[in-house]
């Protein structure tokens, strides 16, 4: 497939070449920020990191448990998904992330996983297991900075809402 874009003279602006798909439109969306997420890249804002978890987890339609690993400046280390579930939950074990932290010297986590039901409200396991892996994490000294819920087009932070 061509790329149905092409730079134009104004810097972050693109010309349609042909007629466009939804998919195609994603794709791109999903190229420009996950170069803004390789290794190497600091995070800078939360809106950022935000658009680049809903593109991830929005269209998901099993439960997916989603990590980004990051060094003492912020810069990602690795962004992955740690876990795998069905439509309604996904099985989270802190031992498994703490082990990826040490393995990758992590020092800072962004914990992220979805809704498929499209609701972003964190469940009762949600909080729990986001204090265990805290708990858990602080023991080797790697903080975690957010827990986003990721529910469709609506999203959850507990750092916005002042659970971590």
């Amino acid at each position: 497939m061509n790329n149905p874009f092409q730079n134009h003279e104004t810097t972050g602006f693109f010309q349609v070449l042909r007629p466009v798909t939804p998919e195609e439109i994603l794709m791109m969306a999903r190229q420009l920020i996950q170069q803004r997420f390789a290794r190497g890249q600091a995070i800078t804002s939360p809106n950022d990191t935000r658009e680049f978890l809903m593109l991830e987890l929005a269209l998901l339609e099993h439960e997916v448990f989603y990590t980004i690993f990051l060094d003492n400046q912020h810069k990602i280390l690795a962004a992955e998904a740690c876990f795998q579930g069905t439509v309604d939950g996904a099985s989270v074990y802190p031992r498994e992330i703490v082990k990826r932290a040490l393995a990758l010297n992590a020092c800072a986590v962004i914990l992220a996983h979805n809704h498929p039901s499209g609701l972003a409200e964190p469940s009762q396991a949600d909080q729990s297991i986001t204090q265990k892996l805290k708990e858990a994490l602080a023991l080797i000294d790697v903080r975690v900075l957010d827990h986003f819920v990721i529910g469709g087009t609506e999203y959850f932070s507990f750092a916005e809402r002042g659970l971590l």
